[in-house]
Parts: C-alpha cells; structure tokens; sequence
C-alpha cells in the first residue's frame, strides 16, 4: 500500500477499479481543515486524464507496472503485432489503446510495452523517431520569407510541417511528445 502522501511523478497506482499513473501532484495545506494531495491522473487502461483529490494519508495499493523491450511486427487490423525478442513470443495490442502511438511505429522497430499482470496496457516511444517522406511538394526557390514550411506525409501516414529543401525520400526526426519536425536523419 501506498500513501498519497508519498506521490511521485511516474508512480502507478491502483484506485478505483482502474490503473493510474500520477502525472502530478500538490500537497496542499490550507488554513482551515484538513490537508489534502490535488492530483493529475492519467488512466493506463483508456488514455484518459482526470484530476482527482486525496485526503492526506489516504492508501491505495501500488501497481506494479513491467516495461518489456519487444519488436513491432505488423499490423493486422484490428490489433498491432509486437514480439519480445528474449522470448519470441507475439503478443497484440488492441489499436484503440495505441491510437497516438501507431503514427510513430515502424515496422521492425523497438519499443518498451507496458504491462500490468497479464494485460498489455500500451508502449513507451522513444522522444524521436527516424521516419521517412513519402510525399511532399517541391519547394518553390525564393519562397523563403519567414520559417516558411510545407506539409509532408511520412511512412506512418503522419503529415507534418517541414522545412522547404526537405524532399521526397528523406528521412526526418520528429518528436514523439508534440509530433513537430526536429531534423534531418
């Protein structure tokens, strides 16, 4: 068991039915009362994000979250095929889990999934990604006023702004946490 009051950013825990990871917290002292912890909560299972308030001391059982290095392989509809390569063994995630991460997942890449017991809660990008430009228009030469930039449709179908010289065929690094340009590979 967990108290609220020794929250830590990353921490997992149990509450409701469901499984939580603590995105942030506030210890709070007010005047009058008790005090209370005022939380960020983000919910492993859905996605979601809710805040909620704990009373001060208030206990909850820690979830024990596993990280596993496994392989992307494929997508077969309605899940994603991963393997972990200690074991070879495939296991799938179901899309609705993964709905922002699929557009960062190449096939043959390395990801961390996250798992509670038996159930696969969803994977851990790295911060950047290596993907290629499939299509873009050409730039125009003198069409350079201000940052001008132009929308690109990488391998996973994720469109987003590049710089004008960036072209067909290359390959450019984009971050996981804002799905923006960073470089070229």
């Amino acid at each position: 068991m967990v108290s609220s009051n020794s929250f830590k950013t990353g921490m997992t825990i149990e509450y409701d039915g469901n499984i939580f990871q603590v995105l942030e917290f506030q210890h709070v002292k007010p005047g009058k009362g008790a005090a209370f912890v005022r939380t960020r909560l983000k919910n492993l299972r859905t996605g979601s994000t809710i805040d909620y308030t704990f009373k001060s001391d208030e206990k909850m059982p820690q979830a024990m979250i596993d990280k596993i290095t496994m392989q992307y392989l494929y997508d077969d509809g309605d899940a994603l095929a991963f393997m972990d390569m200690e074991t070879y063994i495939q296991m799938d995630i179901p899309k609705e889990r993964l709905v922002d991460e699929i557009n960062y997942l190449v096939e043959g890449m390395s990801v961390v999934v996250i798992k509670y017991q038996e159930e696969l809660l969803g994977v851990s990008l790295p911060e950047k990604v290596t993907l290629k430009v499939v299509q873009t228009p050409p730039g125009v030469k003198g069409n350079t006023a201000a940052n001008a930039t132009k929308d690109a449709v990488l391998e996973t179908n994720l469109v987003v702004q590049v710089p004008l010289f960036i072209n067909e065929g290359d390959s450019i690094v984009v971050n996981t946490n804002d799905g923006k340009y960073n470089s070229r590979a």
